[in-house]
């Protein structure tokens, strides 16, 4: 037990054991690579959302009489009314049968043969 002790003193003694302890790490190295995953986040994933979000707004807004559509369900249909009051639009699906529906405007994915500016400029129709 004594020799213990004793190589804990020489231990302490090698390694300077008045010496001043180091300072840890600044604050703004701890925080630079939460600040990094941070910025990271709001360009990659929030600011295209937000984009995605105004695109889809003006073209919900844009929905007129005439109008050919396609439903989130999947479902064509030619837009007969539009009532932005009570957020309806009145679609029609079946020219042979005058078949209408009726749907909320929120749930029209896309409005046919509008290309949006990115489509127009990588090609695609």
């Amino acid at each position: 037990m004594g020799g213990i002790a004793l190589d804990m003193v020489v231990l302490v003694a090698q390694n300077g054991g008045d010496a001043a302890p180091q300072a840890g790490p600044s604050l703004l190295n701890l925080m630079l690579p939460f600040l990094v995953i941070g910025f990271l986040f709001y360009f990659l994933l929030i600011r295209p959302q937000k984009a995605e979000q105004a695109r889809r707004q003006a073209m919900l807004a844009s929905v007129k009489k005439n109008d050919r559509v396609i439903t989130i369900g999947g479902i064509y249909g030619v837009v007969t009314n539009v009532q932005r009051e009570q957020d309806e639009v009145t679609i029609k699906v079946d020219e042979a049968t005058n078949t209408k529906l009726r749907v909320t405007l929120g749930s029209i994915a896309r409005i046919i043969g509008e290309e949006s500016p990115s489509e127009t400029a990588s090609g695609k129709s």
